[in-house]
């Protein structure tokens, strides 16, 4: 599995976690709302770690591109978050918005 596969698919958990997020909010008290954020947090990490267990990816291991003559050693999980990061944001938005417009 290439990044932005694993990025298609880390964004496809990631929005069904935000939306049981969603539904869990409406049934809880006003100030632990926000701490759906955290939760929301805990479950990215958790699912990059399952997603790279599932697919066989060592995170800690070196990622090699063969595009770069780049000499700095970054590691898979390094570069899964800086290419899903904007992901994790945008849902995470969402999901901040729809929490704190709950009636």
């Amino acid at each position: 599995m290439n990044i932005d596969e694993f990025r298609a698919e880390l964004e496809v958990r990631l929005s069904i976690e935000k939306d049981y997020l969603i539904q869990e909010a409406s049934s809880i008290e006003d100030q632990e709302r926000l701490e759906l954020l955290g939760k929301f947090n805990e479950k990215y990490k958790e699912l990059i770690k399952r997603l790279a267990n599932e697919n066989g990816i060592d995170l800690n291991a070196s990622y090699q591109n063969e595009n770069s003559s780049d000499s700095s050693n970054l590691s898979y999980e390094q570069i899964i978050l800086g290419r899903t990061m904007s992901v994790y944001d945008r849902l995470s938005d969402e999901l901040y918005e729809e929490i704190t417009n709950i009636q």
